[in-house]
């Protein structure tokens, strides 16, 4: 292979950023246009950031964020109620064919912390894995001391106490995330209730359901005993509220706690195989290393617009959003969020080149 081979990938990026640069540079007479987002409360304050900074160099554009969970989100964006579904999940493959028009594309790479609130024990990392959180969430295990949990555990003093599990009672890309890593590491789990932004929760005695990430954060702190998922942007609620985070067992039988190398490392193990229409599980790598509740955040968007001035400006927005710079990753890096890797990257530039 020649020199100039071995260069052409560096410089094929090199000419995509260059390109995105130029298209999101602002411009002097920019047309007044309202861009509308709603969707996923983990993408919710990295949107509010980007507005914001957005607003300061295009004038000419406002953005409305909206966190009202991910299904919701994708909802409104098939039902063109909105120009931008924020999503921690991707459309199902039905939805997806019965929607041709819409896509999916990654705007950056998050992760979901088990957290909870066990008197005493909130300061170590309880050490859980699929196995132990789906038996927590169909009621086989019940008491905190439970052999399952004690096994994880050996040396920790574990309470007699009643588990409360709490899940999203909205629909939630973080339930989706969440219960595809109990479908991947649980067959029983698998058969039944399986994976969704929304699913059959098993009834169990004293679980409990709460709007948004934030109300995760609310209900786990003024209930002792426990347990639930939330969302990696929230991680300074979560220490204000002063919530254990579990060390997770990943697919290499490894416990791991979510730190930006674990994160990205989940991310890199999988992302490589996405595919051109970005729809793809970062959960549950077999790889060393790895966290394994990682996720790709999604804007959900038809590609059909309104009018060609709107969907220039929410080409503009998209790519502004994910182009590479210092700015951009102090916004990701201030809310746990991790880049989208080159691969991705030109793909969801592709993709975002789509919208008409």
């Amino acid at each position: 292979m020649s020199a100039a081979q071995r260069n052409q990938p560096v410089a094929h990026a090199a000419t995509c950023i260059a390109m995105v640069l130029a298209i999101a540079m602002p411009t002097a007479h920019a047309q007044q246009v309202t861009l509308t987002e709603t969707g996923s409360t983990l993408l919710a304050p990295l949107f509010s950031t980007w507005s914001d900074a957005y607003a300061k160099t295009h004038p000419g554009v406002r953005i409305t964020v909206g966190a009202t969970g991910s299904e919701a989100g994708i909802e409104q964006a098939i039902a063109g109620k909105v120009n931008i579904g924020a999503s921690d999940a991707y459309m199902s493959d039905a939805d997806a064919m019965k929607h041709p028009q819409i896509i999916n594309v990654p705007l950056a790479i998050a992760a979901q912390t088990i957290n909870y609130n066990v008197p005493g024990l909130n300061d170590t990392h309880l050490k859980l894995d699929g196995p132990t959180l789906a038996g927590i969430y169909t009621g086989t295990i019940r008491q905190w001391d439970a052999p399952p949990i004690a096994a994880l555990n050996p040396g920790v003093h574990l309470p007699h106490h009643e588990i409360l599990p709490v899940h999203r009672g909205d629909g939630s890309g973080d339930t989706f995330v969440f219960t595809q890593f109990l479908t991947f590491s649980t067959p029983s789990w698998e058969n039944a209730p399986g994976y969704g932004t929304t699913i059959d929760w098993p009834a169990v005695s004293g679980a409990l359901a709460a709007t948004g990430n934030a109300g995760m954060v609310n209900t786990l702190k003024t209930t002792p005993y426990s347990v639930g998922y939330i969302g990696v942007s929230y991680a300074k609620d979560i220490a204000s509220a002063k919530l254990g985070t579990a060390a997770l067992k990943n697919g290499a039988g490894e416990f791991v706690l979510p730190t930006k190398a674990t994160i990205t490392a989940g991310a890199a193990s999988l992302g490589v195989r996405t595919p051109p229409d970005e729809r793809l599980s970062l959960v549950f790598s077999p790889a060393a290393g790895t966290y394994p509740l990682v996720n790709y955040e999604y804007a959900v968007v038809s590609t059909q617009q309104p009018n060609p001035a709107i969907a220039a400006e929410i080409r503009k927005l998209l790519k502004w959003s994910i182009v590479p710079s210092d700015e951009n990753a102090a916004y990701l890096e201030a809310v746990h969020f991790i880049p989208l890797p080159p691969h991705t990257w030109e793909l969801s530039v592709t993709q975002i080149e789509s919208i008409k």
